[in-house]
């Protein structure tokens, strides 16, 4: 089976890792995503069984740990619900506009692996976090990429 690995980025203040390792399935949507290329990521590309790193931004950014894609994409609930703040009238049920994928807890990294310490890895320079202006909350990675940040997150540091 071909898989696909993904970077997903979310403010640890709405949404941390330690949040979703807290949910009684250890699963959650990863709603409220308002990119139409993000959303192109999830909606045609994304499968069940992808892998992807979850990345805190903002307040100290870095990769934090690993989650499992475990439902493609469908209708975010979010977007049809006008007390959501994440509400969008021009989604519908029949024809909606934004997408969310099911995402399952895999592992938090030994350490936080910062956006600074990743800059510095050559092997990881293509990635399209590290492009300057990218602001996707949604993005491919390589597997390589994939490998590699989980291994720094494990204590290998930048040597690897």
């Amino acid at each position: 089976m071909e898989r696909n690995y993904w970077l997903l980025k979310t403010e640890p203040g709405c949404y941390s890792i330690d949040d979703l390792a807290a949910e009684p399935d250890q699963t959650t949507s990863w709603t409220g995503v308002r990119n139409f290329q993000a959303r192109n990521y999830m909606r045609d590309q994304m499968a069940e069984g992808d892998l992807a790193i979850f990345y805190h931004s903002v307040t100290n950014p870095g990769a934090v740990g690993t989650v499992r894609i475990v439902r493609a994409a469908h209708a975010d609930e979010t977007a049809l619900d006008p007390a959501d703040g994440h509400f969008d009238p021009r989604s519908t049920p029949e024809k909606p506009l934004w997408y969310a994928v099911d995402v399952r807890f895999e592992r938090k990294f030994a350490a936080p692996v910062p956006l600074q310490a990743m800059r510095q890895v050559r092997a990881l320079s293509g990635m399209e976090l590290l492009r300057r202006g990218s602001r996707l909350s949604v993005m491919p990675v390589t597997e390589a990429e994939f490998l590699l940040v989980c291994k720094m997150g494990e204590g290998a540091g930048t040597d690897v």
